[in-house]
This record gives structure tokens, C-alpha cells and sequence, in this order.
């Protein structure tokens, strides 16, 4: 992890993290638990080849089906080294890339709630496939990452103590990762 460590006393920190937003939310939602169930949706379309497009629209939570002003379009493909035409990341990539992302918004969050004021978050995400897994040539072999390495460079002002515990308690709430590091139930089915 690299840091910069400028310590200056920040009357107010503005990463752009509504924070009272949101403890306004946890607020109404502890008087009434039954609205924090999500359901969350995404479908998506074969285009061609290993090429394909996914939707993100609307969802389900606070009790009622919310709306987007726009949905939201992910496509996903595979290099031309797996004989393909490289039209968009590997879906693996952007399992990395929603790791990524859900680490590096915490991580705002929590400095906005902490008074931190931040210059810079960056996060570079590493994750180790052995792909004979998802060739069929060896059934002992995982089909997904082996382990998976993230490395932040963030500057703010604050010590470097002060930095790993918001890289920390950003790991600790971030939905992303705990999707990845614990099982989760899927069920498929076939019309």
C-alpha cells in the first residue's frame, strides 16, 4: 500500500459521499427492516461468438420496485487468444473490475464519515486463473481464481494508520467482496 501522509487538520472533508444520505438511510431502515431486502437484476443477451450484452435497469428495494432515469449496458467477450474477437473485457475482468469499485466507493464513504479528505484512490486488482479448469482439460484444477491481490495507492490527509483502517473497514462492508470470499447460494434454471 502506498501512501502519502500530509496531517493537517480538515474541518470538513468533500470526497463527493453524501454521508448524511446515507446515515438517513440506515436510520428509517432500522425502523423498518423489512425495506433493506434488495433484489437486484441484470439479463443479458447473447450477441455473437463469446461476445455478449447485459441489461441493468430497475430493482426491487425499500419495500417497492425503484426505477433508473437510464439502464445501464456491461458488455463482455474474450481475447483473440481464446479464439474470439475481443470485443469487450472477460467476464472474470469485470468481476475485478466490481471489486474494484465497490472497494474504492467505501473507502470514500468511509472518509467522508471520518473527516478524511482524499486527493487520490487508486486500486489495482491481480487475480490468478489456471484456465485448464474452463477447458475441460483437468477436472481437479478450479475453474475460477485461485487468489486474487489488491493493491491501493491512495493519498489524503491522514497517517498511514488512518488510511489502512479505511482500506479496512471499506473490505469489512463492501458487498462485492463478500460475494467473492463467501459461497452464495445460485440456483439455474432452463425454460
Amino acid at each position: 500500500m502506498t501512501m502519502t501522509t500530509t496531517i493537517s487538520p480538515v474541518a470538513k472533508a468533500d470526497n463527493g459521499v453524501n454521508v448524511s444520505a446515507l446515515l438517513s438511510a440506515r436510520q428509517a431502515l432500522e425502523q423498518a427492516p423489512q425495506a433493506a431486502q434488495f433484489k437486484w437484476r441484470a439479463s443479458c443477451a447473447w450477441l455473437n461468438g463469446t461476445h455478449s450484452r447485459s441489461v441493468i435497469g430497475n430493482f426491487f428495494g425499500l419495500g417497492a420496485e425503484q426505477s433508473r432515469n437510464k439502464t445501464f449496458t456491461v458488455e463482455a467477450d474474450h481475447p483473440q487468444v481464446f479464439a474470439s474477437e475481443d470485443n469487450a473485457p472477460t467476464p472474470v475482468e469485470l468481476v475485478l473490475s466490481g471489486l474494484a469499485s465497490c472497494l474504492t466507493a467505501g473507502v470514500a464513504a468511509v472518509a467522508q464519515r471520518r473527516g478524511i479528505q482524499l486527493h487520490s484512490v487508486k486500486a489495482t486488482l491481480e487475480a490468478d486463473m489456471d484456465i485448464q479448469g474452463i477447458l475441460g482439460m483437468d477436472d481437479e484444477v478450479r475453474n475460477g481464481f485461485g487468489a486474487i491481490r489488491i493493491h491501493f495507492d491512495i493519498q489524503a490527509n491522514a497517517t498511514e494508520d488512518e488510511i489502512k483502517a479505511l482500506v479496512a473497514q471499506s473490505q469489512k462492508r463492501s458487498a462485492v467482496f463478500d460475494i467473492i470470499t463467501n459461497p452464495t447460494s445460485v440456483f439455474v434454471t432452463v425454460n
